[in-house]
């Protein structure tokens, strides 16, 4: 019987973007200075080293093959996509792969550095000046073009494999197998779609681990509202200026029954953390890894009160070059009316002193 040309183009498909995850190497794990008295070990998973330079070319990789294994995507599929920014870019990478055409949705406040990257992998940008009509926007393109709307959102938790399968949980407990605390006592990362989130808290649950996961929450998003209150309907309807993490509403993929806490985080604090990572480690990051930081450094201060010892593990989310203009921009934080220098003050306070209020 001769296979249908359907098949074998998505044979292909999946075979190429399993060779491009074969040929990257795994992402490194660093560790972040703390006073050895402390007994507190705190490790950096830089994601932005992968191919297309933060965590969402794994969400992007996953996405894309969900959608063919489903029988979702053909030869001809324009891929659709609602998002802040990095996943797009990631998608927009896959898609040239592919050959296929690729269209985001994307807020006008999103940073030229990151259009700039989508372009340059082939996608188009289509703007929105209400980011609450990104994903009505996503639908309606796709529905008219006879595209795929990838909906990171709603998919993010379901496609990637929260099992294994080399999903970012599986490599970092790989990667801490050596160290001196192996298993962490908490996990600190933001949740933009929610689904890095609940791969590591149903990982942890699955392999039986004694670890707890904390999410941390920018100004103007939803998570930390709709967790508080228990309702799934929660929004803000506002913006957030923490590009990657901050959402207007309670997004699909977000499981909140995986979460052990939550951590509201102050953008200007998330911009000094962002900045005193930089000028300690060299590592340029964006806002959201500033945000990761603090929700880091909150936890430990917390294990430090309670005399406990052990490791945590947050996450680099993506580059600090795409965000030269702004988070790296003093003129940019001063014309949002952001003072970092109260932040700044804490998180040195807390590096000299182990508390942070």
């Amino acid at each position: 019987m001769t296979t249908p040309a359907r098949t074998l183009w998505a044979d292909e498909a999946i075979r190429l973007i399993e060779a491009d995850g074969n040929r990257s190497a795994d992402t490194h794990l660093h560790v972040f200075p703390l006073p050895s008295e402390w007994g507190i070990d705190l490790y950096l998973k830089d994601e932005s080293v992968h191919p297309t330079g933060s965590l969402k070319h794994r969400l992007a990789r996953s996405l894309i093959l969900y959608g063919l294994v489903n029988g979702l995507i053909g030869p001809e599929t324009t891929l659709v996509e609602a998002s802040s920014g990095s996943t797009a870019v990631s998608e927009a990478y896959f898609a040239r792969m592919l050959g296929l055409d690729f269209v985001t949705v994307v807020p006008r406040s999103t940073s030229d550095e990151k259009v700039a990257l989508i372009e340059f992998y082939g996608g188009r940008c289509h703007f929105v000046d209400d980011p609450t009509r990104m994903y009505d926007e996503a639908a309606s393109i796709a529905s008219g073009s006879g595209g795929y709307y990838l909906d990171q959102f709603t998919l993010a938790e379901r496609a990637t494999d929260w099992r294994g399968n080399n999903n970012i949980a599986e490599s970092v407990f790989s990667q801490m197998a050596l160290e001196r605390f192996p298993i962490p006592s908490w996990i600190v990362v933001g949740a933009g779609t929610g689904g890095t989130s609940a791969t590591f808290g149903r990982y942890v649950r699955y392999r039986r681990h004694d670890t707890r996961v904390a999410v941390v929450d920018p100004e103007n998003s939803a998570f930390f509202g709709g967790w508080s209150t228990g309702d799934p309907g929660f929004t803000t309807g506002a913006p957030s200026r923490i590009e990657g993490i901050g959402r207007p509403r309670m997004e699909p993929s977000f499981i909140p029954s995986v979460i052990d806490r939550m951590i509201p985080v102050a953008d200007a604090g998330s911009i000094a953390a962002a900045r005193l990572l930089r000028e300690m480690t060299r590592h340029w990051a964006g806002g959201s890894t500033g945000t990761n930081l603090v929700g880091a450094f909150r936890v430990i201060a917390d294990m430090l009160a309670a005399g406990e010892r052990g490791s945590v593990v947050t996450l680099i989310c993506d580059g600090g070059e795409r965000y030269e203009g702004t988070y790296y921009s003093d003129e940019w934080v001063a014309e949002h009316g952001l003072d970092l220098a109260p932040h700044r003050a804490a998180l040195e306070r807390f590096l000299a002193t182990g508390e942070l209020a």
